[in-house]
């Protein structure tokens, strides 16, 4: 079994936290805590993986992701 490191971001709101991994786009989950989130985005992104070598389709593993913050005026 091939292992595979991605990148994801987790973001809190009032009705829980939003789990994403932006190597794999649409690939997304939630949860009513943190831990259950990576619980979720964990399952979601082995389902995507899985699907994508199901269909010889490449997975990209995106070593490089920035973080940073705009100023906008409006």
């Amino acid at each position: 079994m091939k292992k595979y490191r991605f990148p994801i971001i987790i973001e809190q709101d009032k009705d829980g936290f939003f789990a994403s991994c932006p190597a794999l786009q649409g690939c997304y989950s939630q949860g009513d805590t943190y831990e259950e989130a990576m619980k979720n985005i964990r399952e979601a992104i082995r389902g995507h993986v899985a699907d994508r070598l199901a269909c010889g389709e490449p997975v990209s593993t995106s070593t490089a992701i920035t973080f940073t913050q705009l100023d906008i005026a409006v």
